[in-house]
């Protein structure tokens, strides 16, 4: 039977105004936010807020007591895995966890939750939200690559004009490879259809998606990548895909391609990455993710010429909130109707 009413729980930091938001579309939810208890937020996608903020010892009674009392939770406690294990032995009563990141299977993973709780409990991610921006930057990688940002830039730096002009790779006409069709992948493809580029993509299953010329099966990448101009990669961190551009897809690239990673830092060999970037194999590499991250200070990877990257912060917009909030509430929906909730995590892949 569709449940009548919700009480949802905030466990990370949201705005009031976007709780009131929720609530418009969703009137038959109780959302609970205690706006003491949360850390603040330093800037959009803040979830974790500030890592500053200290509750006292009452507070923290008080917040836990809340968070145990949901049926549902709106993010979890510090976007930690071992709270999220905490609140589901507390709370037998909760039925579903809205997580934060698009790739929250990660966080289930990681609270290490037993068969019976994962069976119990529903969990849905953000995916999706975050397609916009990430398919821009991995627009954004590709040209930078293309065009030869770095010696651009090191020309700049010396003050000098370059002796000699030089030919610029065209994103119109290249072959581009997307490792990940998932909501991604599916817009970075119309993106850079549109640039006049050639889409291929990856996937395990027969799919049809519109700016996608031909999908290629994930084994056959060895076999097929020599083919692409630039490769992106947008795959979730999974067993399954660890480690799936490897240092023989690396090695198989076709001479000076453009990797751009959107996905999670443990789909490429690093190692493998710093030395066919250092042979000229890969031309450019753009990384919004790493592993680990942070990354280290003297990791190899700062230090090449011919890498770009950001700190894991590509997905984020002044959007995001609302967006998700939205999302939520949508889902929330859903739930009151006994109807398929979007981006529901798969808990034996956790993805």
């Amino acid at each position: 039977m569709p449940n009548e009413r919700l009480r949802v729980v905030a466990a990370t930091p949201i705005p009031d105004e976007l709780v009131a938001t929720v609530l418009a579309a969703e009137p038959r939810i109780d959302f609970v936010v205690d706006q003491s208890l949360l850390p603040p937020m330093r800037h959009p996608g803040d979830h974790a807020g500030d890592p500053g903020f200290r509750r006292t010892d009452e507070q923290q009674r008080r917040f836990e007591e809340l968070v145990d009392s949901a049926q549902v939770l709106y993010g979890i406690p510090g976007e930690r895995p071992s709270e999220l294990r905490r609140t589901v032995e507390a709370n037998p009563s909760l039925e579903w966890v809205q997580l934060m990141p698009a790739g929250g299977g990660a966080q289930v993973r990681g609270a290490e939750l037993t068969e019976e709780q994962l069976g119990r409990i529903r969990f849905t991610t953000t995916a999706g939200v975050h397609a916009g921006p990430l398919s821009e930057f991995c627009v954004l990688g590709l040209l930078a690559g293309f065009k030869s940002l770095p010696r651009l830039e090191e020309h700049q730096r010396r003050h000098e004009w370059a002796d000699g002009r030089w030919i610029m790779k065209r994103l119109d006409g290249s072959r581009v490879l997307l490792v990940g069709l998932g909501g991604i992948g599916r817009l970075t493809a119309q993106k850079l259809a549109a640039l006049g580029a050639h889409v291929s993509g990856t996937s395990r299953r027969d799919v049809e998606v519109d700016g996608v010329e031909e999908v290629i099966h994930p084994d056959a990448l060895a076999d097929r990548v020599g083919e692409f101009d630039g490769i992106v990669v947008s795959l979730p961190g999974t067993p399954d895909t660890e480690g799936l551009i490897s240092a023989t897809v690396l090695a198989s690239a076709k001479p000076g391609a453009v990797l751009v990673n959107v996905g999670r830092g443990t789909v490429v060999d690093q190692e493998a990455l710093v030395e066919q970037l250092r042979a000229g194999r890969i031309g450019f590499a753009a990384l919004d993710v790493t592993t680990p991250e942070p990354l280290p200070a003297d990791h190899p990877l700062w230090d090449e010429p011919n890498v770009l990257i950001s700190p894991h912060t590509a997905a984020l917009s002044d959007l995001e909130d609302e967006l998700i909030a939205r999302l939520f509430a949508e889902n929330c929906t859903r739930y009151l109707d006994g109807r398929e909730l979007i981006n529901p995590v798969n808990t034996r892949e956790f993805y």
